[in-house]
């Protein structure tokens, strides 16, 4: 188990956090192919009175019987800037085929505002598999968030499990209760499983700063959550953490970006965006993650970003040079990643597993 807090400003630091800070250089080597835009005009809404969202990006991403169920956020007014989630069925073919470029497409309207964790948006979700399970964890905007008394918790990451009648909230995640009230907000968050443990992935902006942190959460919780036929969404709090890394002096600062590959059962692939000090611009890179019984070791981190904003839709947009992506999952012998271009599009792009390898070794500590 990792070990509690010494203050409640201090964390465990990953073995090999200051080596893999001191491999970054700011470059970037861009492996990802684009294979196509979904524009919000081409996004049709069932069961809504508005026929199309203002945006629609920050997508996840999950594939099954060959259909791609893109789950982005929407925008449906800017006066409060207020977020749903859609799911948008493509067929794969429309994506490797480039229809997906000049197609429409109905979407659903699955995940919206519904209690006090998320009432005021419901943002960039991640989603992925666990055994058998899947799952959906994303930003809620609590009820906090436009309150300007109150500078806690104005955001938390909160996770939905799909069941037969479909997506259904479960877990809205605190940190620690001698953290909590120094917690401004919450966010970039997923769940791994590894070495029959639960992490949670998670961002947590506290009083001082950013941190990318790997949180525990208790497995028999969440197991017996998922497996009770109780519904409704309960409140769990994290256990303790381990600071993976910090932002390189050219970075603002550092979130994690899409849910894990896994290559090996204690081992996984790790995405993180960064935003820089000159202009805000997003770019991404990886890193390659070992869980030991007490800490986490980064093994290798990809010295150079991996992809940053260079199409005109990335370039332009609501929010300039950014790609932020939140979906990957498995295509043959691809990556298929979804992510948000210019905080307006839902971007789509193709990464080879092999030329991200030889760039973690370029970065390799262990």
């Amino acid at each position: 188990m990792f070990r509690n807090y010494r203050s409640p400003h201090y964390f465990d630091k990953a073995i090999g956090l200051k080596e893999a800070e001191e491999k970054r250089v700011f470059k970037t080597t861009d492996i990802v192919k684009r294979v196509g835009v979904i524009t919000n005009n081409r996004v049709i809404l069932k069961d809504f009175p508005v026929k199309n969202p203002i945006a629609v990006f920050n997508p996840a991403i999950m594939i099954k019987d060959n259909i791609a169920h893109v789950y982005a956020r929407i925008i449906l007014g800017y006066y409060m800037y207020i977020s749903s989630i859609a799911e948008i069925q493509v067929p794969i073919e429309d994506i490797f085929n480039g229809d997906v470029n000049v197609n429409s497409y109905t979407s659903s309207i699955v995940i919206y505002p519904s209690t006090r964790y998320d009432i005021w948006g419901t943002e960039d979700p991640r989603v992925y598999k666990i055994d058998d399970q899947v799952f959906m964890t994303y930003t809620g905007r609590t009820v906090n968030y436009f309150n300007t008394l109150i500078n806690v918790e104005k955001t938390l990451p909160i996770t939905a499990i799909y069941r037969r009648k479909g997506w259904e909230k479960v877990h809205a995640y605190m940190m620690r209760e001698e953290l909590r009230l120094r917690i401004i907000s919450d966010k970039d968050a997923f769940l791994v499983n590894t070495n029959r443990r639960f992490y949670l992935f998670h961002r947590p902006h506290i009083d001082e700063g950013y941190r990318l942190l790997i949180s525990e959460i208790d497995r028999r919780e969440l197991e017996h959550d998922l497996s009770s036929k109780l519904t409704g969404l309960r409140r769990i709090r994290v256990g303790s953490s381990i600071e993976a890394l910090r932002p390189a002096n050219f970075e603002q600062r550092l979130g994690w970006a899409t849910p894990p590959i896994y290559i090996k059962p204690n081992e996984i692939i790790a995405f993180v965006h960064s935003s820089d000090r000159e202009v805000q611009a997003y770019r991404l890179f990886a890193m390659e993650i070992e869980f030991r019984e007490d800490n986490v070791v980064i093994k290798a981190i990809t010295p150079t970003y991996i992809m940053e904003p260079r199409k005109t839709y990335e370039i332009i947009g609501d929010r300039t040079y950014t790609i932020f992506p939140c979906g990957i999952w498995k295509v043959d012998d691809k990556y298929l990643i979804s992510y948000g271009a210019g905080d307006f599009m839902v971007g789509l792009g193709e990464l080879d597993i092999t030329e991200l390898m030889a760039l973690l070794d370029k970065g390799r500590i262990y």
